[in-house]
């Protein structure tokens, strides 16, 4: 029932308090999850007092809970680990505070931890942030590396020893951050997210020295690796060793099998590097050097041929071919005009021979009409007609005149 108040005719803080208490001594016992991330056990003291986070909605709890409850778990549970915790909500009412009484501690079994992770890896893995596509190829000498780890930890001895015995002129920019714990998360998620931002920086390892399943829980958390998955530096996960794979692995650009692999996959080896250009200059000088020997024998086989030997050799030999020939056209022409010659002669001869001439000359003459006719018979001329007649030496005129009798030639 709300109480009627006002300005006026206000209530005492301490009745406010008490309303509230008795409010929540009517809630029942509830089963709680969180992660321890206080734990105090004072010497004598029968009561151990926590602090149970929410690592998802970043809230806290107070728990009570008396020392022989606490013993039964003290073994297996510090600070960072899961629980479940079965408490009644209390309410304390000179200071106002709430808290949890605990009845019962449960450590969270690393079965159900890894069925929890496996069950966001297949979440994650839905949206596409572990496919090969996504990742980006690492700079093959970085100026800049960053380097999220703990504060003097193996693992930043590690990378930085063996990145500058590699290559002493590479430059680092470290943030040191708690790798274990309720503040690993987003300490970590920061650190990731200010290097991402450093223009210089072109690369990122993430390098943690190994640990329990419990202990590498905060490189599964889904808030790092969409930060991982949101950057544009790629991002090299160095987390622990061999066996352990958090899902950080899985969502960075490059998974090192340990810190001081990241060293070795992340800087090139200064000694190896010079050899392999050694290595790469002489196989070039061997490539060149074969190929001018090989052009130098080709061009030596070329100078060797006759042709090029002897350059007027061609020359000579097209002009005795020429002459040769001349020669030939020559003599067939001189045969074609010698039988052409005594062709014409012969045909000549025979001409000269069946020439009308040749027959005037035998004393034979030719008569024509006036209009240059030749007389072929005797009818064909009329009395008095001039004719004209031609012989072997010219022409002269003649008249006929009537003949006293008709000849009629034999039949």
């Amino acid at each position: 029932m709300a109480l009627q108040t006002s300005p006026d005719a206000p209530i005492p803080v301490g009745r406010v308090s008490r309303l509230i208490g008795g409010w929540i001594d009517r809630l029942g016992a509830v089963w709680v999850e969180g992660q321890i991330t206080q734990l105090s056990r004072r010497p004598g003291a029968g009561v151990v007092f926590l602090t149970l986070r929410d690592p998802a909605h970043d809230i806290s709890l107070s728990v009570t809970c008396f020392r022989s409850v606490f013993d039964q778990v003290a073994d297996v549970v510090s600070e960072g680990a899961r629980v479940v915790v079965h408490a009644k909500p209390e309410w304390y009412a000179p200071r106002g505070q709430l808290s949890l009484r605990a009845a019962e501690i449960r450590p969270v079994g690393v079965g159900e931890l890894l069925a929890r992770l496996e069950q966001l890896k297949k979440s994650l893995a839905a949206e596409g942030l572990f496919e090969a596509a996504r990742k980006r190829p690492l700079p093959f000498l970085p100026q800049l590396v960053g380097l999220v780890c703990g504060r003097a930890s193996a693992a930043e001895r590690d990378v930085l020893e063996n990145a500058r015995h590699r290559w002493p002129h590479v430059r680092f920019e470290v943030r040191n951050v708690p790798v274990q714990g309720v503040h690993a998360v987003p300490r970590v998620v920061e650190a990731v997210q200010e290097l991402d931002a450093h223009r210089e920086v072109d690369v990122i390892i993430v390098a943690r020295g190994g640990g329990s399943v419990e202990d590498l829980l905060p490189f599964s958390d889904e808030r790092l690796v969409r930060a991982v998955a949101a950057c544009r530096t790629p991002v090299v996960s160095a987390i622990g060793h061999e066996p352990d794979s958090p899902l950080l692995d899985l969502v960075a650009d490059l998974r090192a099998s340990t810190p001081t692999d990241a060293a070795k996959r992340v800087v090139p080896d200064v000694g190896e590097e010079l050899t392999r250009v050694r290595q790469l200059r002489d196989r070039a000088l061997r490539c060149v050097t074969a190929l001018v020997e090989r052009e130098e024998r080709g061009l030596a086989s070329v100078r060797a041929r006759p042709c090029m030997e002897r350059p007027h050799r061609m020359v000579e030999e097209r002009e005795e071919r020429i002459a040769e020939l001349t020669g030939r056209a020559r003599r067939t022409l001189g045969h074609l005009l010698d039988r052409a010659e005594s062709e014409l002669t012969h045909t000549h001869a025979r001409v000269v021979a069946l020439s009308p001439a040749a027959t005037l000359r035998r004393g034979y003459a030719v008569l024509q009409h006036a209009d240059g006719s030749v007389v072929r018979a005797a009818d064909e001329v009329a009395a008095d007609e001039e004719l004209r007649a031609r012989d072997a030496r010219g022409e002269f005129a003649v008249r006929a005149v009537a003949a006293p009798d008709a000849v009629v030639p034999p039949a």
